[in-house]
């Protein structure tokens, strides 16, 4: 279900690719069961499922702003990833994307939270035997210091798709390498969020009196802002993304911030609380 956010004269929409539920040990090696029913009393319904499986969301947002249509991570999309075999098959990600007004030439800047590959895989779309730009008007920003670091390294088993995903924007002159503080309109800017990568960013958003936080992977699921050590095994420095949940709940915690997950489950989004006993807690914007 695509769902609608507007902060101000922003307005934020929800394309889903996926749902699924997975182990709390599938997503974090290191959780136990008591780590997620210690905290059931507001995980549940919307984040854990009667089974005790933590919903896991890969969803698309399209932010509107100052004219621009920009459109935050694309999903895994229609190629293989080594050792996650059939998550993007049967993928309608781009029908329902224009099912919902945006049509992928209508597109004017993507914007990758990391380079990951359930963050890139719309990037690009097959043409014969070439992987060719989806969104052939948009300008493609990728941090800089994310992109250098993925350019780099031997070592993608996260990112296996750059060649396919990434190098071919930067092929076609689509790609803009920016720090991470870059700022897209008066009211969208990216925040240096390290830690799942070593250039990840959050996506900034302020209009009207009102601010929000598109999360990328600083969290995957909403138990992480009460148990701010969960080990992802993704993360390439675990330590450094707990310090970065911690800034984050210092700033934040308890005050008008709208934190929309991308991989949360619906609702989606949510604020940040203190629980009264010196934790924290993510309490869903039901509507």
């Amino acid at each position: 279900m695509n769902l609608t956010w507007s902060i101000g004269d922003v307005r934020v929409t929800r394309i889903v690719e996926s749902v699924a539920p997975i182990p709390p040990a599938g997503l974090f090696p290191d959780a136990t069961a008591a780590d997620i029913a210690r905290h059931e009393s507001w995980l549940k319904p919307h984040f854990v499922d009667p089974e005790g499986n933590l919903l896991l969301s890969i969803h698309g947002l399209v932010i509107e702003s100052g004219g621009q249509r920009i459109l935050v991570d694309t999903c895994i999309g229609e190629k293989p990833v080594p050792g996650f075999e059939g998550l993007g098959e049967g993928s309608t990600f781009l029908v329902d994307l224009e099912a919902a007004g945006f049509a992928p030439d209508s597109i004017d800047v993507v914007l990758c939270t990391h380079l990951h590959f359930d963050h890139v895989g719309w990037n690009t779309r097959r043409d014969g035997d070439q992987w060719v730009p989806t969104f052939p008007n948009a300008r493609y920003l990728f941090a800089r210091v994310e992109f250098e670091h993925w350019s780099e390294s031997a070592a993608r088993e996260f990112a296996p798709t750059f060649d396919s995903a990434v190098a071919p924007i930067v092929a076609a002159g689509l790609a803009d390498l920016v720090e991470t503080d870059h700022r897209l309109t008066p009211e969208v800017w990216l925040e240096a969020t390290p830690g799942h990568t070593p250039g990840h960013v959050a996506v900034r958003l302020a209009s009207g009196g009102a601010e929000a936080m598109i999360t990328g992977d600083l969290t995957h699921h909403p138990v992480q802002w009460a148990e701010l050590d969960l080990r992802m095994g993704a993360d390439s420095d675990t330590e450094q993304a707990a310090r970065t949940r911690r800034r984050l709940l210092s700033e934040h915690a308890d005050g008008p911030l709208l934190v929309i997950g991308t991989h949360y489950a619906e609702p989606c989004a949510g604020r940040l609380v203190g629980d009264g006993k010196g934790g924290h807690r993510f309490e869903a914007a039901v509507r």
